[in-house]
């Protein structure tokens, strides 16, 4: 729990070292940052009681939060963000499952060159913050398959970023190092996530490129998607790992929305494993998460 704890005050950390150490140059800094978020929560329920056409008394619930700190003065920004969500599923005759888990946090220094180009240093870290399982519902079985820093992913790139409007961002990184730590004895033993069995962490060094769209397509409706794509030069660089997310939101008024998330990933090194532990090689995963409820943009 310390160290889940320690990771959500990264992100706060982070805006706070920029604001102690423009104060200290006797900057008004809280005119250069814009700062705030979003958050949703959804909730359904069905019940059946003598249904003639059959069906599983269910209850799942889902809850959402992006926070964001940018800091613009002159030719220099720095962009924080940090994007939170957990979900919990009940049916009939199951006990409580996980249906959703994301811990994703970047931040991105840019000092302008010249026109609409950035000089740009970028660090992301992905996780969950739960133990997730395969399960074999004939067997009755379940297969722990991730945890808490297993998978982790860190990604420290240096490169130029294209950001012709605040709408659109295209980074490109010929110089990324990436990280994937498992930190769970049980599946760092198997090899889990590309690491070599016994072993906890991977390194790759490689290119990276990101691209990130922010828009309101419509009245009321916001489209945010970013596509990131990662080649390792070190070994198989053809084989790109990809990760692509797409989030749209619909407002209805002041607290209530709707929001579809997807995200689709492919990585060459990720095995996918059945409920057995046999492992059938990549596959291209993915999510998708629809939820209507409440909602609060601060």
């Amino acid at each position: 729990m310390q160290e889940k704890t320690t990771v959500l005050f990264l992100f706060f950390l982070l805006t706070g070292i920029s604001v102690l150490m423009a104060q200290e140059n006797g900057q008004d800094t809280l005119k250069n940052w814009s700062m705030g978020g979003d958050g949703s929560l959804t909730f359904s329920q069905v019940s059946f009681e003598n249904w003639a056409a059959g069906g599983e008394n269910s209850y799942s619930l889902n809850g959402m939060i992006g926070l964001h700190a940018n800091y613009k003065e002159g030719r220099t920004t720095w962009e924080n963000s940090l994007d939170l969500g957990y979900g919990i599923i009940k049916q009939s005759g199951r006990g409580v499952r996980k249906s959703d888990d994301k811990l994703d946090l970047t931040s991105k220094y840019g000092y302008k060159s010249s026109s609409n180009w950035y000089y740009t240093g970028s660090f992301n870290f992905r996780t969950q913050f739960d133990k997730g399982y395969k399960y074999d519902e004939d067997a009755g079985t379940k297969r722990k398959i991730s945890n808490f820093m297993a998978p982790a992913y860190t990604l420290i790139s240096l490169g130029m970023d294209y950001k012709p409007s605040d709408a659109f961002s295209l980074m490109i990184s010929p110089v990324t190092g990436k990280t994937t730590f498992v930190l769970d004895d049980t599946l760092s033993s198997r090899g889990a996530f590309g690491v070599k069995k016994g072993n906890k962490v991977r390194n790759e060094f490689g290119g990276f490129v990101k691209i990130s769209y922010l828009q309101d397509i419509w009245e009321d409706v916001t489209l945010n998607t970013k596509l990131e794509l990662f080649s390792n030069y070190l070994k198989e660089p053809e084989n790109v790992d990809v990760n692509w997310e797409v989030k749209l939101t619909m407002k209805v008024n002041e607290y209530l929305s709707a929001n579809f998330n997807t995200q689709l990933i492919y990585d060459d090194n990720i095995n996918y494993v059945n409920a057995e532990g046999i492992e059938k090689g990549p596959r291209i995963q993915f999510k998708e998460v629809f939820g209507a409820g409440l909602s609060y943009k601060f």
